[in-house]
């Protein structure tokens, strides 16, 4: 339960919610209180009563019994809606800042924790983890709150009428707490492995239909379908195994009510009659001592059907002890997992809010990087400098490091050794936020969001409120604008999930004028013009380069024609330089570039 102090700022934050919930409880259990009294006290009066001579009489005296009963029960039924309006409500706002104070925190986690974290377990912690903890926040203390002053208030009225009865009438109640707890147990594990095989499921099946081309294709169709009939054998086995044990739950509940209730009768039946109660007590149980006698004629068949009353209003509150002992216990796992996140501090944080006006410097001196996750070293000394207006073309295969170069000059990871120069400032040094504000970055993976076209566009933007004119020019610039004009609804044409609707050519474009429309100081171009035509990518390369002069640039591409424009190029090969220079110098060298140039001249 420790890991569930955490949320003691927000009881804080909310206690008048609290405490008024504590208010509303007590006075509502009052009324449900006096109601068993009330009618104590009714039966006790009719059976000693003379004065019904009539049918009218009979009448008057039922609708003030029943009127009275009424109100005791609308002051009840009232005070627990306000019971539950407080405590309810209270775990509801808990839940809206604990999600909101969990999805703020992943904003400002660097990307080296989104690497060693899957994105489906940050989903669940954000989403199921929450959720059980507002069951801990909401039912756990409510029910809590209740049992205890229902407890209180009960049990001193039955000491009230009788010590002895009330000690045999509430000795069930115990065993029922246990049995429910151990049923909760059972109900919690065979719950767990149900929401895990319906996960399997549900991921058996997302993917089919995701993949549903490449199954066809590969005529799988028939291992898919065992695959997911013999998931769906196991979810339903286990399904029933949970329906058994729910089966057993309120048949229990009923069964222990019973026996008490049976206790309440019994016994209260046998101290209603002077002299009786001994003998019949020593006949009933044996064992009990001879010396022990029950006290006899001090209870009123009133006083029996108050016991009644009691005992069944008792039931649910001891028959939640063992569901609330389960909600704490899922609460206090699902938060500390949630603790363990939010204890996460980020390894790269802003500096420093000061000003920064990027004047087109990057310097690397020296820089050497591995990747925490794998301790693969992806750069190794390596060191260049570019200046305003110039682009720099990074060239080389697979692993050789060149996303990794363009991941630290936008500081998403920090170098082991070595420097990174913004304006001759370390770049651990200056305003990340300012130098972001001014770059403009079009990844490998293109992402675009179930969102509009123009939204998408306009994403960059902190200002959203941007003229079509914008977006047309911007879209222009990066040849797709003939490609958007198709659309019926053009710029407002709603994307799929992660721009399913366009091609992989037309997603990269857009990519590009998102990064463009921002007006970008530093533009960087990620492999992004991979799945584009050499004829479309020659039309962007020279509209880009109209623009060049005032900005810096960076790509990255594995097509020596994306880049052959470039003032400089940088050949790597396992995170170093192996050649550097302009196309025509390294062409002249007739080494690596030279025979990267060759090959895809010939494939082409």
């Amino acid at each position: 339960m420790k890991s569930l102090q955490y949320l003691n700022k927000y009881f804080v934050k909310y206690k008048w919610h609290f405490l008024l919930g504590i208010l509303f409880t007590i006075i509502s259990n009052y009324f449900g209180v006096r109601m068993p009294l009330y009618v104590k006290s009714t039966v006790d009066n009719l059976m000693g009563t003379t004065s019904i001579n009539s049918v009218n009489d009979a009448l008057l005296l039922s609708l003030q019994i029943g009127g009275i009963y009424i109100l005791l029960s609308i002051g009840k039924g009232f005070f627990l809606f306000l019971m539950r309006q407080t405590i309810i409500v209270m775990s509801r706002l808990i839940e809206f800042d604990l999600k909101n104070e969990i999805y703020v925190h992943y904003q400002k986690l660097d990307l080296a924790f989104f690497k060693r974290n899957s994105t489906g377990d940050l989903m669940n912690r954000i989403s199921e983890d929450v959720s059980q903890v507002r069951m801990y926040l909401g039912p756990g203390i409510m029910y809590t709150i209740n049992l205890i002053v229902l407890f209180a208030m009960i049990v001193t009225q039955m000491v009230k009428i009788s010590p002895v009865l009330t000690f045999f009438v509430l000795l069930p109640l115990p065993i029922m707490s246990f049995l429910i707890y151990w049923v909760s147990s059972k109900m919690n594990l065979l719950s767990t492995q149900v929401q895990q095989e319906q996960s399997r499921l549900s991921t058996i099946a997302q993917e089919t239909f995701a993949g549903i081309r490449v199954i066809k294709a590969y005529n799988r169709d028939q291992e898919i379908y065992d695959k997911f009939e013999t998931s769906a054998n196991e979810y339903k086995s286990r399904s029933m195994k949970l329906v058994l044990v729910n089966a057993l739950f309120m048949p229990t509940i009923i069964f222990l009510i019973g026996i008490s209730t049976l206790v309440a009768i019994y016994l209260g039946g046998l101290m209603t009659y002077p002299g009786a109660i001994t003998l019949s007590l020593i006949d009933t149980f044996p064992n009990v001592s001879k010396d022990f006698k029950l006290p006899s004629g001090e209870i009123t068949p009133g006083d029996i059907v108050a016991f009644i009353f009691f005992v069944n209003n008792l039931t649910w509150p001891f028959a939640s002890i063992g569901w609330v002992t389960s909600i704490n216990q899922r609460a206090a796992a699902s938060q500390k997992r949630i603790n363990e996140f939010l204890q996460t501090e980020p390894e790269i944080t802003n500096p420093t809010t000061g000003e920064l006006s990027f004047d087109g410097r990057i310097e690397f001196k020296n820089v050497t990087f591995t990747y925490p996750n794998t301790g693969i070293m992806a750069i190794e000394n390596l060191s260049f400098k570019i200046n305003k207006g110039d682009t720099l073309a990074i060239v080389g295969k697979t692993g050789s490091g060149k996303s990794t170069i363009l991941n630290l000059v936008m500081r998403q990871y920090d170098c082991d050794s070595g420097e990174i120069l913004v304006n001759g400032i370390n770049i651990k040094k200056i305003n990340l936020d300012a130098f972001r504000e001014q770059s403009g970055v079009v990844p490998q993976d293109v992402f675009l969001f179930s969102d509009s076209i123009a939204n998408n566009l306009k994403f960059g933007l902190k200002n959203d409120k941007v003229d079509t004119e914008v977006l047309i020019e911007a879209t222009k610039k990066t040849h797709v604008y003939h490609n958007i004009k198709e659309f019926p609804d053009q710029f407002e044409t709603l994307l799929g999930e992660r721009g399913v609707n366009l091609s992989g050519g037309q997603k990269q474009r857009v990519s590009i004028a998102r990064a463009l429309i921002r007006d970008p100081k530093f533009l960087l171009l990620d492999d992004c013009l991979s799945a584009v035509d050499t004829e479309t990518e020659e039309i962007i390369l020279r509209n880009l380069n109209e623009d060049a002069k005032n900005r810096t640039t960076i790509i990255v591409s594995h097509r020596i024609s994306t880049i052959r424009n470039a003032n400089h190029i940088l050949v790597l090969e396992n995170g170093r330089i192996v050649e550097s220079g302009t196309h025509q110098t390294l062409m002249e060298l007739n080494k690596e570039y030279a025979e990267m140039y060759h090959k895809q001249l010939t494939e082409n």
